[in-house]
């Protein structure tokens, strides 16, 4: 199963010139259901593949659930270091909030670069991933400095209390299965991902030309519903995400294809905080 993040498009875990991955073939039933999920080995080649899946030990180079959590952990504390260091260096006071805006948006961009680079590479590096953390938590950090100073002092640790809810509340439900990840769900998340950001590029483009916030999908009530609708889809794109975690892990992907897990998780949680950021920001500006 491949999966997108609803920002950045991003290579699921592919089984490329032999190199094993999450791209799990799911393959119907006798029923003839299409999206039930029967899905053959990808990793049948690879010597770290588990043989029995109902009760195989993890082997010596496969992926566990400690590499993700590791690497995620380290993704998203170079995300936190970067933030922290933008919102101390780069001030958002009337007299050098352009400079920080600037600095910002040039951050914003490199991280894009290095996140589409490392989506169209078939293997992980460390290094692309740990530098667009890095250059993702310099923008955050001087857009979230700039929320506290002028629209409300308490959204950012509102914010992230929220991605954590969020984060939780979908580990649960997938862990449950009161979310099934399949082919018909990740279709539709894609689809309403794709609606959802031509949107947003729509109201940019109208909000560039004619100013203010173009069709009103950013502010008022249109922007709390679309914020409502921005984290519900970065909530989908977490169980999309829990399930190649879960894929991989079954199915024995190499211990580096970690680092790819850690990407996803961190840019679909960047993605649910900007959401969740922004729509307490409408709600406490409209106080």
């Amino acid at each position: 199963m491949r999966s997108s993040n609803p920002v950045f498009s991003r290579r699921g875990f592919s089984r490329d010139n032999g190199y094993a991955g999450f791209n799990t073939a799911q393959q119907p039933q006798a029923g003839g259901n299409p999206y039930a999920q029967a899905p053959a080995n990808p990793y049948a080649t690879n010597p770290y593949a588990q043989q029995d899946t109902q009760q195989a030990p993890a082997r010596s180079g496969a992926m566990t659930i400690d590499d993700v959590v590791t690497r995620t952990a380290i993704t998203l504390g170079t995300v936190v270091a970067g933030a922290v260091v933008a919102w101390l260096a780069l001030p958002v006071d009337a007299a050098n909030i352009g400079k920080s805006y600037g600095i910002a948006i040039g951050a914003a961009l490199i991280a894009f670069v290095l996140a589409m680079v490392q989506s169209f590479k078939r293997r992980p590096t460390p290094a692309l991933i740990l530098g667009y953390a890095a250059f993702e938590g310099v923008f955050l950090g001087v857009i979230s400095s700039a929320v506290t100073t002028h629209v409300s002092a308490g959204a950012v640790p509102q914010a992230v209390l929220g991605t954590m809810a969020v984060f939780a509340g979908v580990l649960i439900a997938y862990k449950t299965r009161l979310i099934r990840v399949n082919r018909r769900f990740t279709g539709f998340v894609m689809a309403a991902a794709i609606g959802f950001m031509l949107l947003m590029l729509v109201n940019l483009l109208f909000s560039a030309i004619g100013g203010g916030d173009g069709l009103g999908f950013r502010s008022g009530g249109l922007g709390i519903l679309f914020g409502i609708i921005g984290i519900v889809l970065g909530a989908c794109f977490l169980a999309i995400d829990f399930k190649q975690v879960e894929d991989g892990i079954t199915y024995g992907a190499p211990r580096e294809e970690s680092w790819l897990a850690a990407f996803g998780l961190t840019m679909t949680l960047v993605w649910i905080y900007l959401e969740a950021l922004r729509l307490i920001s409408i709600l406490q500006g409209n106080d």
